[in-house]
């Protein structure tokens, strides 16, 4: 089995700094707003005041992964999908399907995978998510990475599937 290493890259795909800063500011922002909201415009409701505190924290808590996260960079493979961190999203032998569409279930300036298998669940907040048979991946990544990078993956599949010769 040849190492992952030795795999010629195809593709690769990151997040933008501006889109990363965006994103992790809009749901810090929000985190830091449900918390002031609470502490200033205290509810009646003492479960109303929970509530807020949970999800301003819960907000919080995806801001900081998110940045974690979205500093890693997709890497397509021959064999597969994964990220910089060696975790694989998907190989190529099990993807069944790749959907770009407008009214594709995705993540904005990304696509989604149909597999074979459903998989581990898994969140990555703003770079790719899976769940059951279904990836989707992008977010805060950049269209000029991803859109080359579903392509490539359709042309691997139809290249297995046999619509298209082994050369090309």
């Amino acid at each position: 089995m040849q190492d992952k290493m030795d795999d010629k890259i195809l593709a690769r795909a990151s997040a933008t700094g501006p889109r990363r800063v965006i994103g992790v500011g809009t749901m810090g922002g929000l985190g830091l707003l449900l918390l002031w909201l609470a502490v200033t415009q205290q509810p009646a409701n003492p479960l109303w005041l929970v509530f807020l505190i949970v999800l301003g924290v819960a907000a919080l808590w995806v801001a900081q992964m998110m940045w974690r996260v979205t500093s890693r960079e997709l890497l397509l493979t021959d064999d597969a999908l994964s990220d910089s961190s060696g975790a694989v999203i998907a190989r190529i032998a099990d993807v069944v399907k790749v959907d770009r569409g407008a009214f594709a279930l995705k993540p904005s300036n990304g696509f989604a995978l149909t597999l074979k298998e459903p998989g581990k669940r898994a969140w990555y907040p703003g770079l790719w998510w899976r769940t059951g048979r279904r990836v989707a991946v992008g977010g805060v990544t950049a269209a000029r990475d991803t859109k080359p990078m579903a392509d490539i993956i359709s042309v691997l599949v139809m290249r297995r599937e046999g619509e298209l010769p082994p050369e090309m």
